[in-house]
Protein backbone atom coordinates (compact mmCIF):
# COMPACT_ATOMS: atom_id res chain seq x y z
CA UNK A 1 0.00 0.00 0.00
CA UNK A 2 1.33 3.45 -0.96
CA UNK A 3 0.81 6.22 1.31
CA UNK A 4 -1.07 8.91 -0.75
CA UNK A 5 -0.24 12.30 -1.49
CA UNK A 6 -1.85 15.42 -3.12
CA UNK A 7 -5.78 14.98 -3.71
CA UNK A 8 -5.85 11.38 -2.91
CA UNK A 9 -4.80 12.30 0.55
CA UNK A 10 -7.22 13.75 3.02
CA UNK A 11 -6.29 14.94 6.83
CA UNK A 12 -9.23 16.20 8.83
CA UNK A 13 -8.61 17.66 12.11
CA UNK A 14 -10.92 18.78 14.83
CA UNK A 15 -11.23 22.68 15.94
CA UNK A 16 -8.34 22.63 18.65
CA UNK A 17 -5.89 25.27 19.33
CA UNK A 18 -2.47 24.76 17.44
CA UNK A 19 -0.77 24.27 20.91
CA UNK A 20 -3.28 21.15 21.84
CA UNK A 21 -3.01 18.46 19.83
CA UNK A 22 -6.53 17.68 18.03
CA UNK A 23 -8.64 15.19 19.53
CA UNK A 24 -9.52 13.25 16.66
CA UNK A 25 -7.28 13.65 13.49
CA UNK A 26 -8.94 11.35 10.27
CA UNK A 27 -6.38 10.68 7.83
CA UNK A 28 -7.25 9.10 4.18
CA UNK A 29 -5.40 7.19 1.91
CA UNK A 30 -5.86 5.22 -1.09
CA UNK A 31 -4.45 1.51 -2.16
CA UNK A 32 -5.15 2.10 -6.08
CA UNK A 33 -8.15 0.08 -7.61
CA UNK A 34 -8.90 -1.75 -4.15
CA UNK A 35 -9.94 0.74 -1.24
CA UNK A 36 -10.39 4.15 0.39
CA UNK A 37 -8.60 3.63 4.25
CA UNK A 38 -10.11 6.16 6.61
CA UNK A 39 -7.50 6.07 9.57
CA UNK A 40 -9.19 7.22 12.84
CA UNK A 41 -6.66 8.65 15.66
CA UNK A 42 -8.24 9.81 18.59
CA UNK A 43 -11.88 10.34 19.89
CA UNK A 44 -14.74 10.55 18.17
CA UNK A 45 -18.20 12.37 19.88
CA UNK A 46 -20.38 15.03 19.27
CA UNK A 47 -18.14 17.84 18.71
CA UNK A 48 -15.48 15.91 16.53
CA UNK A 49 -18.29 13.56 14.55
CA UNK A 50 -18.88 16.20 11.46
CA UNK A 51 -15.18 15.36 10.71
CA UNK A 52 -15.39 11.59 10.81
CA UNK A 53 -18.67 12.13 8.48
CA UNK A 54 -16.72 14.38 6.23
CA UNK A 55 -14.08 11.85 5.87
CA UNK A 56 -16.40 9.23 5.37
CA UNK A 57 -18.11 10.92 2.77
CA UNK A 58 -15.06 12.01 0.74
CA UNK A 59 -14.34 8.29 0.74
CA UNK A 60 -17.48 6.65 -0.73
CA UNK A 61 -17.90 9.94 -2.92
CA UNK A 62 -14.57 8.52 -4.86
CA UNK A 63 -16.57 4.67 -5.14
CA UNK A 64 -13.60 2.54 -4.63
CA UNK A 65 -14.73 -1.05 -4.52
CA UNK A 66 -13.81 -0.84 -1.04
CA UNK A 67 -13.90 1.84 2.17
CA UNK A 68 -11.92 0.40 5.35
CA UNK A 69 -12.48 2.52 8.36
CA UNK A 70 -9.30 1.56 9.97
CA UNK A 71 -9.97 1.65 13.97
CA UNK A 72 -6.47 1.17 15.27
CA UNK A 73 -5.86 4.78 16.53
CA UNK A 74 -9.63 5.27 17.86
CA UNK A 75 -9.29 5.72 21.87
CA UNK A 76 -12.82 5.54 22.75
CA UNK A 77 -15.95 4.86 20.61
CA UNK A 78 -19.19 6.92 21.98
CA UNK A 79 -22.11 6.72 20.47
CA UNK A 80 -21.30 9.86 17.85
CA UNK A 81 -19.08 7.71 16.35
CA UNK A 82 -21.23 4.63 15.96
CA UNK A 83 -24.10 6.70 14.70
CA UNK A 84 -21.46 8.02 12.11
CA UNK A 85 -20.48 4.45 11.09
CA UNK A 86 -24.16 3.57 10.50
CA UNK A 87 -24.41 6.16 8.60
CA UNK A 88 -22.14 6.13 6.37
CA UNK A 89 -22.69 2.53 5.70
CA UNK A 90 -26.21 3.61 4.79
CA UNK A 91 -24.50 5.86 2.09
CA UNK A 92 -22.02 3.22 1.28
CA UNK A 93 -24.83 0.65 0.04
CA UNK A 94 -26.97 3.31 -1.88
CA UNK A 95 -23.45 4.11 -3.82
CA UNK A 96 -22.52 0.28 -4.19
CA UNK A 97 -19.64 0.47 -2.24
CA UNK A 98 -18.30 -1.78 0.43
CA UNK A 99 -18.01 -0.64 3.94
CA UNK A 100 -15.83 -3.18 6.37
CA UNK A 101 -14.25 -2.06 10.16
CA UNK A 102 -10.75 -3.14 11.06
CA UNK A 103 -8.43 -3.41 13.63
CA UNK A 104 -11.53 -2.05 16.81
CA UNK A 105 -10.60 -2.44 20.43
CA UNK A 106 -12.47 -4.70 22.22
CA UNK A 107 -14.48 -1.62 23.75
CA UNK A 108 -15.57 -0.98 19.83
CA UNK A 109 -15.87 -4.55 19.68
CA UNK A 110 -17.98 -4.92 22.88
CA UNK A 111 -20.58 -2.17 21.76
CA UNK A 112 -20.77 -3.39 18.38
CA UNK A 113 -21.67 -6.40 19.95
CA UNK A 114 -23.94 -4.94 22.55
CA UNK A 115 -26.06 -2.90 19.80
CA UNK A 116 -26.08 -5.54 17.61
CA UNK A 117 -24.09 -3.16 14.89
CA UNK A 118 -21.27 -5.89 14.73
CA UNK A 119 -24.42 -7.55 12.13
CA UNK A 120 -24.21 -5.19 10.30
CA UNK A 121 -20.70 -4.49 9.62
CA UNK A 122 -17.67 -7.02 8.80
CA UNK A 123 -15.20 -6.78 11.19
CA UNK A 124 -11.23 -7.45 10.59
CA UNK A 125 -8.88 -7.66 12.53
CA UNK A 126 -6.50 -5.37 10.69
CA UNK A 127 -6.84 -3.58 7.98
CA UNK A 128 -4.34 -6.16 6.35
CA UNK A 129 -6.44 -8.41 6.86
CA UNK A 130 -9.64 -6.20 5.36
CA UNK A 131 -7.30 -6.22 2.37
CA UNK A 132 -6.27 -9.54 2.04
CA UNK A 133 -9.79 -10.56 1.64
CA UNK A 134 -10.75 -8.20 -1.07
CA UNK A 135 -7.54 -8.83 -2.84
CA UNK A 136 -5.68 -5.74 -2.12
CA UNK A 137 -1.86 -7.54 -2.13
CA UNK A 138 -1.63 -7.72 -5.79
CA UNK A 139 1.10 -6.10 -6.02
CA UNK A 140 3.43 -8.06 -3.17
CA UNK A 141 3.16 -4.86 -1.16
CA UNK A 142 1.41 -4.39 2.41
CA UNK A 143 -0.18 -1.28 4.40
Amino acid sequence: MRESSGPDRHDYYSDRPRAVAPRLQVTLSTVPETAVIVHLDGEVDQDTRRFLDDALAQAISDHPPLVIVDLAGLAFCYSSCLNALIAARLDARAAHVEMVLAAASPQTTRLLELTGTDQLFAVHGSVRAALADAGGFRDGTTP
